[in-house]
């Protein structure tokens, strides 16, 4: 029984791992479709980030949204197979799907450093999935209706919702337009619940499929409404951060904070780090560093005119300087003005 159990959870681990990265690509490609459809709006209409709706009337922008439900969709079911703690860093791959998408049809800036901070976010995520647990998660509805109700948890909640009405009402007026954090701050908060809720959903659903009619069960719908009620807020707040700020930088960006949400509450509510050891634990903490200096990467250089050919030892900038005589700053060092001449010639 053992075995069978322990082939049943790595079954479940390739199909969510499958589904994650499949999810990734929808996702990463649907932020793009939006964007330019946003562009397209401006010419006639308010801008989203402005408080205008009109991209609802846009067929384009509607094509993105579908290209994200699919990427959600099977995101979806793969936090029905697998943990949070594995599924939600793998979309790092988005990162480089929108990074890539974004520099070439959106003509968005991405050089040689976002190029490499896109790799270590593939890198980093790699890491953080070989250190991930197996398991996690509650197993039946029972189970996580006990879960939710625990105190440290329920903490946690309130402490988010406030944070959440805080930059809503207080915060994003007067600086959500200037500061590309304030958007994707709740975003995130509010994108971390949906996880929670998706996770929870698709427990019931499993269950269902196995002969329980958990539909009759009020915690079920419970769960979707959380689910719908924080998509559509992560969506309409994630719409002004497109529309505002450079989206080749918000993906990265939002990834991490959103990761680092929904790490902290699936750690709450599930306890996935439980079953870890302190290896995997450190690994996966480190794993997620990577990623974190990849974005770092990917956010402070995003402007700056960098490629192979300015920075390689064969540079004709670097073969100029050679022939170039020495600075007057060596003099310092105890070269006087007539070594310096020599040395020139």
């Amino acid at each position: 029984m053992g075995g069978e159990a322990e082939e049943r959870s790595t079954s479940d681990l390739t199909i969510g791992l499958m589904l994650a990265v499949s999810s990734t690509v929808f996702i990463g490609s649907s932020g793009i479709v939006k964007k330019k459809a946003l562009i397209k709006i401006h010419a006639y209409a308010t801008r989203a980030g402005d408080g205008g709706h009109a991209y609802l009337k846009e067929w384009l922008w509607w094509a993105g949204f579908g290209l994200l439900a699919a990427g959600e969709f099977l995101n979806f079911i793969a936090y029905a197979f697998a943990p949070a703690l594995l599924v939600t860093p793998l979309g790092a791959l988005s990162v480089l799907v929108t990074a890539v998408l974004s520099h070439y049809f959106l003509k968005e800036n991405l050089n040689l450093l976002g190029k490499v901070g896109c790799m270590q976010c593939i890198i980093g995520s790699t890491i953080m999935v070989l250190h991930a647990p197996v398991e996690g998660g509650a197993a039946s509805l029972a189970e996580l209706s006990i879960r939710l109700q625990d105190s440290v948890f329920v903490t946690y909640i309130i402490g988010l919702l406030i944070v959440v009405v805080v930059l809503i009402y207080v915060v994003s007026p007067t600086h959500g337009p200037k500061n590309i954090l304030v958007y994707i701050s709740i975003c995130s908060l509010v994108g971390s619940l949906s996880v929670l809720a998706c996770k929870g959903f698709g427990i019931a659903v499993k269950e269902y499929s196995k002969g329980t009619n958990t539909f009759l069960l009020p915690i079920t719908w419970f769960l979707l409404s959380c689910l719908v009620v924080c998509i559509l807020m992560s969506m309409h707040y994630l719409n002004k951060a497109l529309d505002t700020f450079n989206a080749a930088v918000i993906a990265p960006i939002y990834y991490v904070f959103f990761t680092t949400c929904v790490v902290t509450a699936s750690g709450i509510l599930f306890k996935e780090w439980a079953s870890m050891n302190l290896r995997d634990t450190l690994s996966t903490v480190a794993g997620f560093g990577v990623i974190i200096m990849g974005i770092y990467l990917l956010h402070t250089f995003k402007d700056a005119n960098i490629s192979l050919d300015s920075i390689t030892l064969m540079s004709p900038k670097i073969k100029d300087l050679s022939k170039s005589p020495l600075p007057l700053s060596n003099n310092h060092r105890g070269v006087n003005s007539s070594d310096t001449e020599s040395i020139g010639k």
